[in-house]
């Protein structure tokens, strides 16, 4: 039997043709939460994680972490073993990353017009005021995926599936009997190549998990056990880093044979940057004296350890509040203008009590740190600090946090 994909703009009755389509084709309806759930329990990374792998909005962290392209390549895993089955409806964002080769597959895109789309999100309880923002976030969604997964910036490009149906002018009923009917055509019956295609879906989606789990993101394709990795971004020593990438990818079972290539991206300025399991990757540093913060996130990266920065408190704490999961490690100082370095540990401890705090500071006295330490502050330092201690302390408060965080998941 076929599989069908069905990707939808924002309130374009995708649940409703979804639902009427698994009711008369008998297909097994996989959604993103499905996928998404598939892929944290592989991962060990939590569903909310993995989620944020559809989204536009980057984590200022990303650069270090590669936490998006790990979660990627774990949805793709996951949902490369949910096509081992036929008679199946995927609806979501996870349909688009079926590989085109696999043309036993009929791509459904729904979309509909402003007007209508309004009009729908109104009558789900949107705000009138909200609506068009509301619509504009989802669709910058919607494009950043389908920029990231296909290389296309249109969301709705016809090139990209085999109907598009305009919401807008067709009802359920409709919709649901045009792919119904389509389904039915001889040419979208699963052949020898199609079924191949699947079982390469799932190789290559095997090998960049397995790289992504020694902390690479490398793009692999995959063609009867033959197996191509593509590197796109500068690298140094680019013989050792073959290498290393083809004795993982190696250890897959069913990889017959390996070939690595450099990409279009390897000659821009990016610099591959393999993530280290081990180092603090979400340290936030806040302080107002600019020049002495930039200096300081440059030698934590010459050590391999990633930062962002903010100058005062108030952004400190947006970005806390913006950014569920980040950042890991924060090094704050007291004296800032605004909200100053004690009342942003206290804000920070009473709302995320997981994300350790350093102290460093040219200014504090010993109440100072007794506050600190009471309000639950890792560490006190002072300036000027020794570059070895302070790396050896982001460490320690690193390994606590993560220590802390696999204690609860066991509880």
């Amino acid at each position: 039997m076929p599989i069908t994909s069905l990707f939808s703009g924002s309130y374009c009755n995708e649940k409703e043709v979804a639902s009427k389509l698994v009711e008369q084709t008998g297909y097994r309806l996989v959604r993103d939460e499905d996928v998404i759930a598939a892929a944290s329990a592989r991962s060990g990374m939590s569903a909310a994680k993995v989620h944020k792998a559809f989204s536009s909005k980057a984590s200022v962290f990303n650069t270090f972490t590669h936490e998006k392209e790990r979660s990627l390549a774990y949805l793709r895993l996951a949902m490369a073993e949910l096509l081992s089955d036929d008679g199946m409806l995927v609806a979501g964002f996870s349909g688009l990353l079926i590989p085109k080769r696999m043309n036993h597959v009929l791509r459904v895109c729904l979309i509909a017009d402003l007007k209508f789309r309004s009009a729908a999100a109104r009558q789900e309880g949107v705000p009138e005021k909200e609506t068009v923002r509301t619509l504009h976030k989802l669709d910058e969604d919607a494009a950043q995926w389908v920029n990231t997964v296909a290389g296309v910036s249109d969301p709705w490009s016809p090139s990209l599936y085999d109907i598009v149906i305009p919401m807008n002018k067709m009802t359920v009923v409709q919709a649901c009997e045009l792919v119904a009917g389509n389904l039915q055509k001889e040419i979208l019956a699963p052949t020898a190549a199609s079924q191949q295609a699947t079982v390469d879906f799932l190789l290559e989606a095997a090998v960049e998990v397995a790289l992504a789990k020694e902390g690479h993101h490398v793009a692999a394709a995959a063609e009867n056990g033959s197996v191509t990795l593509t590197i796109n971004k500068q690298v140094l020593m680019l013989g050792r880093l073959e290498e290393e990438l083809q004795s993982i990818a190696g250890q897959v079972p069913g990889v017959r044979s390996i070939t690595t290539k450099v990409g279009k991206g390897f000659h821009q300025a990016d610099i591959y940057r393999k993530f280290n399991f081990e180092l603090p990757s979400k340290v936030l540093l806040v302080d107002d004296e600019r020049e002495f913060v930039q200096t300081l996130s440059e030698r934590l990266l010459m050590r391999e350890m990633g930062s962002a920065v903010a100058y005062d408190g108030e952004s400190a704490l947006a970005m806390i509040n913006e950014n569920e999961d980040e950042p890991e490690v924060m090094i704050l100082d007291l004296k800032m203008p605004g909200i100053d370095g004690i009342e942003v540990l206290k804000r920070v401890k009473q709302t995320r009590p997981e994300i350790e705090v350093l102290i460093l500071t040219g200014h504090g006295s010993e109440e100072d740190r007794e506050t600190c330490m009471r309000l639950g502050a890792f560490a006190y330092l002072r300036k000027p600090v020794d570059i070895d201690v302070l790396t050896e302390t982001l460490r320690r408060a690193n390994e606590k946090m993560r220590q802390n965080l696999a204690a609860k998941a066991r509880s």
